[in-house]
């Protein structure tokens, strides 16, 4: 079956193409989402004729996505996360986590849009891939930092040996301490 794709379609085509596609998919998908029409001869006619309208929204389509392109590549992004010592964390920062933190910047991710060829497992600085069209990628930059002091493992030696002095400071007094209560025998 030949559709004329009305929209860009990941690992199809672009927005005005011809493509011979299954008859299901062509069907059941993309003729019902009105990504793509049925390529008969009033349609290809149809086509022609508003070619220079589809150019132009290619152009605009196109454009919209460089501008998205270079707001998300002049941000940088923080997420702090739990982690433990050497800078692993507990969980990863997901594309998920990601999404989030571009959109409280104002800019709106789906998180399927973003490249992670795995999970991030440890605290520093990454250069994330983020695919705002089919030819258009921008890059953002990721910290990722400890909500917690890595020193709080150590804080907590800290507390564990004052409660053993305090121990310690008090069986002494036990010691010292005398039962008056008793006669002593002289």
């Amino acid at each position: 079956m030949k559709v004329i794709l009305k929209e860009d379609v990941d690992n199809l085509g672009d927005m005005g193409n011809v493509v011979e596609v299954k008859n299901g998919y062509g069907r059941n998908y993309l003729i019902p989402r009105d990504l793509a029409v049925e390529a008969n001869t009033k349609n290809i006619k149809q086509l022609e004729h508003q070619k220079k309208l589809l150019q132009s929204k290619i152009k605009k389509a196109k454009m919209e996505g460089e501008e998205l392109s270079e707001k998300i590549s002049a941000i940088s992004i923080s997420i702090e996360v739990k982690s433990g010592e050497e800078g692993k964390l507990f969980g990863s920062v997901t594309s998920k986590d990601i999404a989030e933190a571009i959109a409280a910047q104002g800019i709106e991710i789906d998180k399927r849009k973003i490249n992670l060829q795995e999970p991030i497992k440890r605290l520093g600085e990454y250069e994330i891939s983020v695919r705002v069209r089919q030819d258009v990628i921008a890059t953002v930059k990721l910290e990722v930092k400890s909500s917690e002091a890595i020193a709080v493992p150590e804080a907590a030696k800290e507390v564990k040996e004052e409660e053993v002095k305090a121990e310690e400071v008090n069986a002494s007094e036990e010691e010292t301490k005398v039962d008056l209560s008793e006669p002593t025998e002289a």
